[in-house]
Protein backbone atom coordinates (compact mmCIF):
# COMPACT_ATOMS: atom_id res chain seq x y z
CA UNK A 1 0.00 0.00 0.00
CA UNK A 2 1.34 3.21 -0.94
CA UNK A 3 2.00 5.49 1.98
CA UNK A 4 3.32 8.68 1.00
CA UNK A 5 4.66 11.01 -1.93
CA UNK A 6 8.15 12.47 -2.47
CA UNK A 7 6.56 15.43 -4.37
CA UNK A 8 9.61 16.51 -6.03
CA UNK A 9 11.08 12.81 -6.90
CA UNK A 10 7.78 12.01 -8.10
CA UNK A 11 8.86 8.64 -6.43
CA UNK A 12 6.39 6.48 -4.38
CA UNK A 13 8.16 5.61 -0.78
CA UNK A 14 6.76 3.24 2.32
CA UNK A 15 4.13 0.70 3.34
CA UNK A 16 2.15 -0.38 6.13
CA UNK A 17 5.05 -2.45 7.00
CA UNK A 18 7.47 0.03 6.55
CA UNK A 19 7.93 3.44 8.06
CA UNK A 20 10.84 5.09 7.39
CA UNK A 21 8.99 7.72 5.67
CA UNK A 22 10.53 10.70 4.01
CA UNK A 23 9.21 13.62 5.23
CA UNK A 24 7.51 16.33 2.43
CA UNK A 25 8.84 19.64 3.50
CA UNK A 26 7.74 22.50 1.88
CA UNK A 27 9.01 26.61 1.74
CA UNK A 28 6.52 28.42 4.12
CA UNK A 29 6.37 32.11 5.63
CA UNK A 30 8.88 32.91 8.32
CA UNK A 31 8.33 30.86 11.58
CA UNK A 32 9.44 30.30 14.54
CA UNK A 33 12.35 28.21 14.22
CA UNK A 34 12.38 24.62 15.12
CA UNK A 35 15.03 23.46 17.17
CA UNK A 36 13.58 19.53 16.88
CA UNK A 37 15.06 16.93 15.13
CA UNK A 38 13.41 14.41 12.68
CA UNK A 39 13.35 11.77 15.49
CA UNK A 40 12.49 13.67 18.28
CA UNK A 41 9.09 14.67 19.58
CA UNK A 42 9.10 17.00 22.17
CA UNK A 43 6.82 19.89 21.40
CA UNK A 44 5.86 23.19 23.49
CA UNK A 45 3.43 22.20 25.90
CA UNK A 46 -0.56 23.58 25.26
CA UNK A 47 -0.72 25.49 27.88
CA UNK A 48 -2.52 28.99 26.44
CA UNK A 49 -4.25 27.06 23.66
CA UNK A 50 -7.05 28.62 21.67
CA UNK A 51 -9.92 29.68 23.92
CA UNK A 52 -8.00 30.00 26.79
CA UNK A 53 -5.06 32.66 26.02
CA UNK A 54 -5.03 32.89 22.30
CA UNK A 55 -2.03 34.87 21.85
CA UNK A 56 1.66 33.97 22.28
CA UNK A 57 1.35 30.68 21.73
CA UNK A 58 2.87 28.07 19.19
CA UNK A 59 1.56 25.53 17.36
CA UNK A 60 2.78 22.54 14.96
CA UNK A 61 2.45 23.25 11.43
CA UNK A 62 3.23 19.65 9.95
CA UNK A 63 4.02 20.18 6.09
CA UNK A 64 2.45 19.35 3.25
CA UNK A 65 2.10 15.90 2.58
CA UNK A 66 0.59 13.66 -0.36
CA UNK A 67 -0.66 10.15 0.49
CA UNK A 68 -3.85 7.36 0.74
CA UNK A 69 -7.04 8.75 2.10
CA UNK A 70 -6.38 5.52 5.09
CA UNK A 71 -3.40 7.50 5.78
CA UNK A 72 -4.35 10.76 5.81
CA UNK A 73 -7.33 10.01 7.99
CA UNK A 74 -5.15 8.04 10.23
CA UNK A 75 -2.94 10.84 11.37
CA UNK A 76 -5.99 13.47 11.35
CA UNK A 77 -7.24 10.78 14.10
CA UNK A 78 -4.05 10.34 16.04
CA UNK A 79 -3.27 13.95 16.19
CA UNK A 80 -6.58 14.86 17.75
CA UNK A 81 -6.36 12.14 20.92
CA UNK A 82 -2.88 13.29 20.97
CA UNK A 83 -3.95 16.45 21.42
CA UNK A 84 -6.99 15.72 23.78
CA UNK A 85 -4.46 13.69 25.74
CA UNK A 86 -2.19 16.99 26.55
CA UNK A 87 0.57 14.99 25.12
CA UNK A 88 0.32 17.38 21.57
CA UNK A 89 0.07 21.10 20.69
CA UNK A 90 -2.65 22.39 18.36
CA UNK A 91 -1.63 21.79 14.89
CA UNK A 92 -2.21 23.34 11.41
CA UNK A 93 -1.37 20.84 8.34
CA UNK A 94 -2.48 20.82 4.99
CA UNK A 95 -2.07 17.33 2.50
CA UNK A 96 -3.63 16.01 -0.87
CA UNK A 97 -4.26 12.90 -1.69
CA UNK A 98 -2.95 9.92 -3.72
CA UNK A 99 -4.77 7.78 -5.06
CA UNK A 100 -7.72 9.95 -5.90
CA UNK A 101 -10.40 9.25 -3.24
CA UNK A 102 -14.14 9.50 -1.99
CA UNK A 103 -13.91 10.29 1.76
CA UNK A 104 -17.71 9.65 3.65
CA UNK A 105 -19.39 11.89 6.52
CA UNK A 106 -18.82 9.33 9.82
CA UNK A 107 -22.78 8.78 9.79
CA UNK A 108 -23.32 8.26 5.65
CA UNK A 109 -24.52 4.93 5.33
CA UNK A 110 -25.46 4.76 1.57
CA UNK A 111 -23.72 5.60 -1.89
CA UNK A 112 -23.79 4.14 -5.01
CA UNK A 113 -22.82 1.00 -5.64
CA UNK A 114 -20.52 2.46 -8.79
CA UNK A 115 -18.00 4.03 -7.07
CA UNK A 116 -16.31 0.81 -6.42
CA UNK A 117 -15.49 1.05 -10.26
CA UNK A 118 -14.61 4.20 -10.62
CA UNK A 119 -10.68 4.64 -12.04
CA UNK A 120 -8.39 7.92 -12.03
CA UNK A 121 -5.41 7.97 -13.59
CA UNK A 122 -5.40 3.52 -14.07
CA UNK A 123 -5.78 3.22 -10.11
CA UNK A 124 -8.80 2.51 -8.31
CA UNK A 125 -10.63 5.17 -6.65
CA UNK A 126 -10.18 4.58 -2.61
CA UNK A 127 -13.33 4.97 -0.68
CA UNK A 128 -12.29 5.85 2.88
CA UNK A 129 -14.67 6.98 5.85
CA UNK A 130 -13.80 10.17 7.76
CA UNK A 131 -14.27 10.30 11.59
CA UNK A 132 -16.16 13.77 11.32
CA UNK A 133 -19.85 14.30 10.05
CA UNK A 134 -21.10 15.76 6.57
CA UNK A 135 -21.77 13.96 3.25
CA UNK A 136 -18.82 12.46 0.34
CA UNK A 137 -16.06 14.60 -1.07
CA UNK A 138 -14.41 13.94 -3.84
CA UNK A 139 -10.57 14.31 -3.40
CA UNK A 140 -8.89 14.47 -6.71
CA UNK A 141 -7.44 18.25 -7.70
CA UNK A 142 -8.39 19.67 -3.72
CA UNK A 143 -6.39 20.75 -1.32
CA UNK A 144 -7.54 19.46 2.27
CA UNK A 145 -6.71 21.55 5.50
CA UNK A 146 -6.78 20.13 8.88
CA UNK A 147 -6.73 21.69 12.04
CA UNK A 148 -6.34 20.64 15.53
CA UNK A 149 -6.75 22.74 18.63
CA UNK A 150 -9.28 23.20 22.14
CA UNK A 151 -12.24 25.64 21.89
CA UNK A 152 -13.66 26.56 24.94
CA UNK A 153 -17.29 27.26 22.80
CA UNK A 154 -19.30 24.57 22.80
CA UNK A 155 -21.16 26.22 19.79
CA UNK A 156 -20.18 24.18 17.03
CA UNK A 157 -20.52 27.04 14.47
CA UNK A 158 -19.18 29.31 16.12
CA UNK A 159 -16.16 27.00 16.43
CA UNK A 160 -16.36 26.42 12.50
CA UNK A 161 -16.46 29.98 12.00
CA UNK A 162 -13.35 31.01 14.22
CA UNK A 163 -11.33 28.45 12.27
CA UNK A 164 -12.38 29.24 8.98
CA UNK A 165 -11.49 33.02 9.58
CA UNK A 166 -8.13 32.02 8.72
CA UNK A 167 -9.48 30.52 5.04
CA UNK A 168 -11.44 33.80 4.30
CA UNK A 169 -8.39 36.35 5.14
CA UNK A 170 -5.84 33.76 3.35
CA UNK A 171 -8.00 33.39 0.01
CA UNK A 172 -8.48 36.96 0.68
CA UNK A 173 -5.22 37.84 0.30
CA UNK A 174 -5.01 35.81 -3.34
CA UNK A 175 -7.88 37.91 -4.06
CA UNK A 176 -10.60 35.94 -3.76
CA UNK A 177 -13.39 36.68 -1.72
CA UNK A 178 -14.77 33.75 -0.17
CA UNK A 179 -18.22 34.12 2.99
CA UNK A 180 -20.45 31.54 4.91
CA UNK A 181 -22.74 29.48 3.21
CA UNK A 182 -26.38 29.94 4.26
CA UNK A 183 -28.03 26.32 3.96
CA UNK A 184 -29.56 25.07 7.50
CA UNK A 185 -28.88 21.40 6.93
CA UNK A 186 -27.71 19.21 4.07
CA UNK A 187 -29.80 18.27 1.43
CA UNK A 188 -30.47 14.49 1.18
CA UNK A 189 -27.57 14.50 -1.39
CA UNK A 190 -24.16 12.44 -1.92
CA UNK A 191 -22.22 15.27 -2.70
CA UNK A 192 -20.79 17.24 0.23
CA UNK A 193 -20.68 20.17 -2.39
CA UNK A 194 -24.59 20.06 -2.90
CA UNK A 195 -25.26 22.35 0.10
CA UNK A 196 -23.52 24.92 1.78
CA UNK A 197 -24.20 25.32 5.16
CA UNK A 198 -23.02 27.72 7.74
CA UNK A 199 -20.03 25.84 8.54
CA UNK A 200 -18.95 25.92 4.60
CA UNK A 201 -17.50 28.81 2.32
CA UNK A 202 -19.22 29.87 -0.48
CA UNK A 203 -18.02 31.91 -3.54
CA UNK A 204 -19.44 35.82 -3.91
CA UNK A 205 -22.15 33.97 -6.34
CA UNK A 206 -22.75 31.61 -3.48
CA UNK A 207 -21.82 27.98 -4.98
CA UNK A 208 -19.79 26.23 -2.35
CA UNK A 209 -15.88 26.26 -2.86
CA UNK A 210 -14.68 25.07 0.81
CA UNK A 211 -16.68 22.19 2.84
CA UNK A 212 -15.70 21.34 6.69
CA UNK A 213 -16.42 19.09 9.23
CA UNK A 214 -15.77 18.89 12.39
CA UNK A 215 -14.94 16.28 15.74
CA UNK A 216 -15.35 17.06 19.06
CA UNK A 217 -13.73 15.22 22.23
CA UNK A 218 -14.54 17.71 25.22
CA UNK A 219 -12.43 20.61 24.24
CA UNK A 220 -10.40 19.37 21.74
CA UNK A 221 -11.45 19.95 18.04
CA UNK A 222 -10.70 18.42 14.77
CA UNK A 223 -11.76 20.64 11.41
CA UNK A 224 -10.82 19.77 8.59
CA UNK A 225 -12.18 20.35 4.99
CA UNK A 226 -11.92 20.27 1.45
CA UNK A 227 -10.96 23.33 -1.24
CA UNK A 228 -11.79 22.57 -4.46
CA UNK A 229 -8.85 23.99 -6.86
CA UNK A 230 -9.28 22.16 -10.22
CA UNK A 231 -11.16 19.31 -9.97
CA UNK A 232 -11.39 16.99 -13.62
CA UNK A 233 -14.92 17.95 -14.38
CA UNK A 234 -15.91 13.84 -16.59
CA UNK A 235 -14.69 12.72 -13.13
CA UNK A 236 -16.45 14.83 -10.77
CA UNK A 237 -19.58 14.17 -13.13
CA UNK A 238 -19.12 10.37 -12.87
CA UNK A 239 -19.18 10.44 -9.24
CA UNK A 240 -22.10 12.88 -8.14
CA UNK A 241 -23.64 13.07 -11.89
CA UNK A 242 -23.49 16.96 -11.34
CA UNK A 243 -21.58 19.30 -12.50
CA UNK A 244 -17.95 20.59 -10.49
CA UNK A 245 -18.24 23.39 -8.03
CA UNK A 246 -16.43 26.21 -8.65
CA UNK A 247 -12.50 26.05 -9.45
CA UNK A 248 -10.69 28.44 -6.68
CA UNK A 249 -7.78 28.38 -9.35
CA UNK A 250 -10.12 30.39 -12.00
CA UNK A 251 -11.25 32.81 -9.22
CA UNK A 252 -7.70 34.21 -8.43
CA UNK A 253 -6.98 37.70 -10.30
CA UNK A 254 -5.31 36.88 -13.55
CA UNK A 255 -1.76 38.97 -13.62
CA UNK A 256 -2.06 41.38 -16.24
CA UNK A 257 2.13 41.70 -17.08
CA UNK A 258 2.02 38.08 -17.85
CA UNK A 259 2.25 36.25 -21.38
CA UNK A 260 -1.22 34.52 -21.94
CA UNK A 261 0.70 31.23 -21.38
CA UNK A 262 1.33 32.45 -17.78
CA UNK A 263 -1.86 33.87 -16.89
CA UNK A 264 -3.69 30.28 -17.21
CA UNK A 265 -2.48 29.79 -13.76
CA UNK A 266 -3.12 33.03 -12.29
CA UNK A 267 0.20 32.48 -9.99
CA UNK A 268 2.38 32.44 -13.41
CA UNK A 269 3.01 29.09 -14.17
CA UNK A 270 1.67 27.02 -16.81
CA UNK A 271 0.22 24.50 -15.35
CA UNK A 272 -2.57 24.70 -13.56
CA UNK A 273 -2.96 22.71 -10.59
CA UNK A 274 0.89 22.38 -9.97
CA UNK A 275 3.29 21.73 -7.21
CA UNK A 276 4.37 25.23 -6.71
CA UNK A 277 0.74 26.85 -7.37
CA UNK A 278 -0.32 24.61 -4.33
CA UNK A 279 2.67 25.71 -2.01
CA UNK A 280 2.08 29.37 -3.21
CA UNK A 281 -1.81 28.88 -1.87
CA UNK A 282 -0.49 27.02 1.31
CA UNK A 283 1.48 29.94 2.44
CA UNK A 284 -1.03 32.49 1.66
CA UNK A 285 -3.28 30.31 4.05
CA UNK A 286 -0.64 29.51 6.71
CA UNK A 287 0.38 32.84 6.99
CA UNK A 288 -3.16 33.67 7.52
CA UNK A 289 -3.58 30.81 10.36
CA UNK A 290 -0.68 33.07 12.41
CA UNK A 291 -2.55 36.55 12.23
CA UNK A 292 -5.62 35.10 13.24
CA UNK A 293 -5.03 32.56 15.52
CA UNK A 294 -2.56 35.18 16.56
CA UNK A 295 -0.01 32.25 16.73
CA UNK A 296 4.25 31.11 16.04
CA UNK A 297 4.28 27.65 14.08
CA UNK A 298 7.31 25.47 14.23
CA UNK A 299 7.27 23.48 11.16
CA UNK A 300 7.93 19.66 12.15
CA UNK A 301 7.16 16.87 9.88
CA UNK A 302 6.65 13.19 11.19
CA UNK A 303 8.71 11.43 12.65
CA UNK A 304 9.73 7.75 12.25
CA UNK A 305 8.62 7.36 15.76
CA UNK A 306 5.24 9.23 15.31
CA UNK A 307 4.66 7.13 11.94
CA UNK A 308 5.18 4.14 13.71
CA UNK A 309 2.27 5.17 16.32
CA UNK A 310 -0.13 6.21 13.61
CA UNK A 311 0.28 3.15 11.24
CA UNK A 312 0.18 0.95 14.07
CA UNK A 313 -2.67 2.06 16.38
CA UNK A 314 -5.10 2.51 13.54
CA UNK A 315 -7.57 0.55 11.56
CA UNK A 316 -7.12 1.37 7.60
CA UNK A 317 -11.36 1.84 6.51
CA UNK A 318 -11.30 0.78 3.08
CA UNK A 319 -14.51 0.36 1.53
Amino acid sequence: MEITKNLLSDKIYGSINEVKIPSICRKFPPCAPSTLSQNETTLPSLEGCVGTNPTNFTWRLIPWLEASGEVQMAIDSWLLEQHRLGKHPPTLRFYTWHPAAISLGYHQQDYPEHWHNLTWQGKQIDIVRRATGGRAVLHQGDLTYSVVTSLNSGNRLAAYKYICQFLITGWRSLGVELDYGVTTEYRSNDNCFASATGADLVTAEGIKAIGSAQLRKRRAILQHGSMILNPNEELFYKVFKQPSPSHLLDLIPRKSDLSPSETRSGFGFAEVGSDRQIVTIIEALTQAAMDCFKINLIPQPLSNREWQDILSSHSFLRY
